[in-house]
C-alpha cells in the first residue's frame, strides 16, 4: 500500500517579526503573498483547503514565513487561537510554524504548546557564524544550539532550514554545517541553496561584483555530500530547493536554481 498523503495548509506571514534584512530574503517576491493575512483570511484559507482535501491523511496548519516568535504575544495568540479551533474541532491534526533561533525560550515554547503547535523549524541557515555575520542573519551558531535544546526539553519536533551557499561559504563550512547541524538530532531538515532575487541586498552584492552564486553543478556536487551526511546519521531531509513558483522565477536574477533540483541531487544525473 501507497504511504498516506498529508495535507499542509500553508499561511503566509511574509517578513512577519522578521528584526533583521537578511541579504538573500524577498518573501514577497517568492510567495506572491503582499501583506500579513486578518482573521478572515486565515479562516477562508484553512477552510477552502479542507474542502477541497480528499486525502485520509494528517491535516495540518503551517505559518510560514516571517519569524512567528518574535511577533507581538497578542499577534502570535490571534494566529494560534484560529488554528487551535480546527484542532480542537478535530478538523486539524496539528500546527506547525517557522521562526528564528534567536526568538525561542523556554517561555516561548510552553505558550506554543498550549496552543497545540507540534512543530517548530528553525531558519539556521549556517553553523558559521561568519557566514551568518555576512549574510545579516542577528543571530549567531550557539543561538540555534540553545533554540534546539529548549524545543527538545519541551517536547515540540524540530526542523533546521539550511542555505548552503551564503556570502562567505565554502565546502568546508557547509560541510561544517551539516556535521554541526546533524549533532544537534533535528527530527528532518530543510535545504534551499542561496539564490539571488531582484531587490535583495544580495543582488546588489552581486551586481557589484562583490558576491558570486554558486554554480549549480558545483551546488549539486555539495548537497550531495549533505545528503549523506544527514542519511548517515538517519535524519530525512524533507526538500531540497525552492518550490518552483511563477513568482520565484520571476524573481530570481542569478544561482543555483533548478525546478527540479532535489532530482539532480539524488539521481546523480549531469546538472548541465
Amino acid at each position: 500500500m501507497g504511504r498516506k498523503k498529508q495535507l499542509i495548509i500553508p499561511v503566509f506571514l511574509p517578513f512577519a517579526g522578521c528584526l533583521h534584512q537578511c541579504v538573500f530574503c524577498d518573501q514577497f517576491g517568492i510567495t506572491g503573498v503582499r501583506a500579513l493575512p486578518d482573521a478572515h483570511a486565515v479562516r477562508c484559507t484553512i477552510d477552502k483547503h479542507l474542502a477541497s482535501w480528499k486525502g485520509a491523511g494528517t491535516k495540518e496548519i503551517a505559518f510560514y514565513g516571517g519569524s512567528f516568535t518574535a511577533l507581538l504575544p497578542e499577534c502570535q495568540k490571534v494566529y494560534l487561537e484560529i488554528a487551535y479551533e480546527y484542532v480542537l474541532s478535530g478538523d486539524i491534526d496539528s500546527i506547525r510554524l517557522s521562526t528564528r533561533p534567536d526568538c525561542v525560550s523556554i517561555d516561548s515554547c510552553s505558550f506554543l504548546l498550549s496552543y497545540g503547535v507540534r512543530t517548530v523549524e528553525l531558519g539556521a541557515q549556517s553553523m558559521s557564524d561568519t557566514v551568518l555575520k555576512l549574510s545579516g542573519r542577528g543571530h549567531n551558531a550557539d543561538d540555534t544550539r540553545r533554540a534546539v535544546k529548549a524545543l527538545r526539553e519541551s517536547g515540540l519536533n524540530v526542523g533546521l532550514q539550511l542555505m548552503p551557499g551564503l556570502p562567505g561559504d565554502s565546502q568546508r563550512t557547509i560541510i561544517m554545517t551539516a556535521e554541526e547541524a546533524a549533532r544537534l538530532r533535528p527530527d528532518f531538515v530543510r535545504v534551499y541553496p542561496a539564490l539571488v532575487l531582484k531587490g535583495t541586498p544580495l543582488y546588489r552584492m552581486y551586481c557589484s561584483g562583490s558576491y558570486t552564486p554558486w554554480p549549480l553543478a558545483e551546488m549539486v556536487d555539495i548537497c550531495r555530500k549533505i545528503s549523506a551526511v544527514f542519511r548517515e546519521a538517519k535524519i530525512p531531509v524533507i526538500r531540497f530547493g525552492l518550490q518552483p513558483t511563477a513568482e520565484l522565477e520571476k524573481s530570481l536574477a542569478a544561482g543555483p536554481y533548478h525546478p527540479c533540483f532535489r532530482q539532480l541531487v539524488e539521481s546523480g544525473m549531469d546538472s548541465a
